[in-house]
This record gives structure tokens, C-alpha cells and sequence, in this order.
């Protein structure tokens, strides 16, 4: 006798089910439509017999069923607004570090200790973006001080970068509570900052570490492992031009010492544009 599929089972196999796109029932019981006349099948069903639309007579266009209405286009969001009118005013790096201490718009201001602007070279070659500060950068102002950035000195040094020879910053200037991720609310009043950042320092290189930083600044979909190694032409407002890599945030290589081989990979592919 077959044992009855007990009641965990089952709900696991319907989230399985709906996972795979298997979200509507279309007969009461069950159907095999690969086996027997399927056309007979159809008419014997609840749906009845397919009957075709006007949209049939356009190849290419989905029926219906399978169309949705094109979202309804979002509303500028104000606090998004202020962020850009303020970047744009900024002429240089220090206005804009005074207008990024003075914003009041992102709510993670209200819950950190302190902003975290920038640490470095603003003259140098290379800019370095990261994704939000932590406990340690919280407490000293200061960007890539904790445990990563100990790591990020180690990996810069191993080929003859100090933090004279780099200029580095994060694409959220205030510590989330708990180390969380921003919202996207969070990460669209930084991102005008963020980007004219870039514009005043004028880098030659970016290196960009974890995926929110790459797909902020990159305004890129993919996670990290798929950006990663990948060199990256970032167009400005300015009209320049400006070559960007992705890898792997040092926190990540803490908590995944194998991605290291990876992450040295891409550094020696910056290093050679470096000295190049």
C-alpha cells in the first residue's frame, strides 16, 4: 500500500510548485497532456476549446492571459529630488561633504552615531566605493576601518597602495541599524551624492566592492558574482569616461575565505590598469 503524502510534504510541493511558475489549476483533477489526444482533452476540459482573438493575428503578441499592464509611471520622489538639486550645487569635494552632512533626508541619519564621508587620496588615481559603514566606521567618522577595511589595506598593499594612493568612500554615508541593507529609498538619497562624488574627484579608476555598490553606481541588475572581473565603462554627466570594476566587499571574504582566489584575480586586473 502507498504512504499517504503527509501534510508538510504537500506544502512543500505546492511552494515547489508555485516557485516553478505553477500558479493556476486548470481542471478539477489532473490532467497528462502528453499522452492520448490532446485536442480532445482540451475540448473535454472546463476551459472548452481555445478561441483565438483578435490579438492571434499578430505574431510576436502574447494573448492576455499572459499580459500585463505596464506599471504606472512612479512619481518623482521629492526626498530623491532634494538629493539631486543639493549634488548638483556642489562645486567641490568639500561642499558637497557639507551638503551631504546637512542632508536630512535619508532616514538612516536619524539612527547613526556620525556621517562617513571619505578617507584618502582625493588626487589619486584610483577611487575606491564600498556599500555602507559598520559599527567601527559609525564610531570614528571614517570609511573601511574595522575588520574589512584591515582586510582592504592588505589586499591594496600587497600591490604598493597605501591609503595616500586611494581615494575611498561608500555609496550610503550612514551606518544602517544592525548592519542591515538599505531600502531602495534609503540607497536613492545617497545615490545623486554618490555620483557627483565621482564627478568632482575625477578619478582614472574605480574599484568597486560588493554589489550594492557596483549596482548602484553601475545602476546594474546582476548580483556580484556575475559583475565581478568584469571592467565596466561608467559615463558621466561630465562626459567622461570612466573604467569600473566589480568584486567581492572584504566583509564577504571574512565570512568566505575561498572567494579570495577571485578577489586577488581582480585585483591583479586592476593593478596592471594601474601601472599601465
Amino acid at each position: 500500500m502507498a504512504m499517504e503524502m503527509r501534510l508538510p510534504s504537500l506544502y512543500s510541493l505546492l511552494a515547489l510548485q508555485i516557485e516553478a511558475g505553477i500558479d493556476e489549476a486548470l481542471d478539477e483533477l489532473p490532467q497528462n497532456w502528453l499522452e492520448g489526444d490532446i485536442q480532445e482533452k482540451i475540448e473535454k476540459s472546463d476551459r472548452g476549446p481555445i478561441r483565438h482573438t483578435e490579438k492571434d493575428k499578430y505574431p510576436g503578441v502574447p494573448r492576455a492571459e499572459g499580459v500585463h499592464a505596464p506599471p504606472m509611471p512612479k512619481k518623482e520622489n521629492p526626498i530623491h529630488q532634494e538629493a539631486q538639486q543639493s549634488a548638483r550645487m556642489a562645486r567641490s569635494i568639500e561642499e558637497l561633504e557639507a551638503m551631504v552632512r546637512g542632508f536630512e533626508g535619508c532616514t538612516l541619519k536619524k539612527t547613526a552615531t556620525t556621517t562617513v564621508f571619505a578617507d584618502g587620496n582625493p588626487k589619486a588615481d584610483l577611487m575606491i566605493l564600498g556599500e555602507a559603514p559598520g559599527a567601527e566606521e559609525d564610531r570614528q567618522g571614517k570609511p573601511f576601518v574595522g575588520p574589512a577595511g584591515r582586510l582592504l589595506d592588505l589586499m591594496m598593499g600587497a600591490i604598493g597602495l597605501d591609503r595616500q594612493s586611494y581615494y575611498i568612500t561608500n555609496v550610503c554615508f550612514w551606518r544602517p541599524p544592525g548592519n542591515r541593507k538599505p531600502s531602495e529609498a534609503e540607497w536613492a538619497a545617497c545615490r545623486p551624492f554618490v555620483i557627483r562624488h565621482i564627478e568632482l574627484v575625477r578619478p582614472k579608476f574605480l574599484l568597486l566592492l560588493g554589489g550594492s555598490a557596483a549596482q548602484q553606481v553601475l545602476n546594474k541588475q546582476e548580483g556580484i558574482t556575475r559583475l565581478r572581473g568584469r571592467w565596466f565603462d561608467l559615463g558621466l554627466g561630465t562626459n567622461e569616461i570612466i573604467p569600473a570594476l566589480p568584486t567581492f566587499h572584504p566583509a564577504y571574504l571574512l565570512r568566505q575565505p575561498a572567494a579570495k582566489k577571485e578577489a586577488w584575480q581582480d585585483i591583479l586586473s586592476l593593478k596592471k590598469k594601474l601601472y599601465t
